[in-house]
């Protein structure tokens, strides 16, 4: 009993911050109209990104996920904050348009931070391919102890980004509340009584990269699974 309340409380661990995110994103894309006056998530970042002397960055956008691409210079944005009028796409736009004023000001946590984000697409890049990897090295090997190195190796890559993730969140805080937070703030770009709920929202901009990590670990179960065949 105490294992199975031990894997509970691990799977909820994992699995809340990613629902939260989810939740409190698509609960601000409601009203959809409530910034029309002022313009589109994208409108606001190149204004943004125009009033900080930052005309070489584009505004894009994605289907891969709000995010700055530092080697691109671009702001991109999902197609409901890129067209919307949302107070979600409003304040990603501006948690996006930081990370942009991070790199140009050659922030140290933000050069860090690039490193560290390549780090964990290798990691797990090497983890899949290692999952994949260990039935086939016991089949040919016959050998379940090289398959079990190949197995632990899979898992130690997938901890590592996630450990990655987390260790690159003070950037991601900063984005938020040492930049886009203050940003609205001053510059009045919020309706009255708004100001709590981008607090919300970019607390949810913050932890969207480790929440993703954290639930990628979930795939650790399926992979059991399939070695278990």
């Amino acid at each position: 009993m105490f294992f199975v309340l031990l894997v509970i409380v691990l799977i909820c661990a994992i699995a809340l911050p990613g629902l939260w995110v989810k939740r409190v994103l698509k609960k601000y894309q409601e009203p959809a109209d409530r910034y029309k006056a002022q313009g589109s998530g994208a409108e606001l970042a190149r204004h943004l990104l125009d009033r900080f002397d930052l005309q070489e960055v584009a505004v894009e956008e994605t289907t891969g996920g709000d995010h700055y691409d530092a080697e691109a210079k671009a702001v991109r944005l999902m197609e409901e904050r890129f067209h919307g009028h949302s107070l979600t796409a409003i304040t990603v736009a501006a948690h996006e348009v930081g990370h942009a004023i991070q790199d140009a000001r050659g922030e140290r946590l933000f050069r860090n931070r690039q490193t560290l984000a390549r780090l964990a697409i290798r990691s797990q890049q090497i983890g899949g391919a290692a999952m994949i990897a260990a039935p086939v090295v016991i089949m040919l090997t016959r050998a379940p102890g090289v398959g079990l190195a190949f197995f632990a190796a899979a898992i130690g890559s997938m901890f590592v980004s996630t450990l990655v993730h987390l260790a690159t969140l003070p950037v991601e805080l900063d984005a938020s509340f040492g930049k886009a937070l203050p940003i609205l703030e001053e510059g009045n770009y919020l309706h009255d009584g708004d100001l709590p709920h981008a607090n919300r929202i970019l607390k949810a901009a913050a932890l969207t990269y480790v929440a993703a990590s954290l639930g990628s670990l979930l795939n650790l179960g399926r992979w059991l699974a399939v070695l278990r065949r």
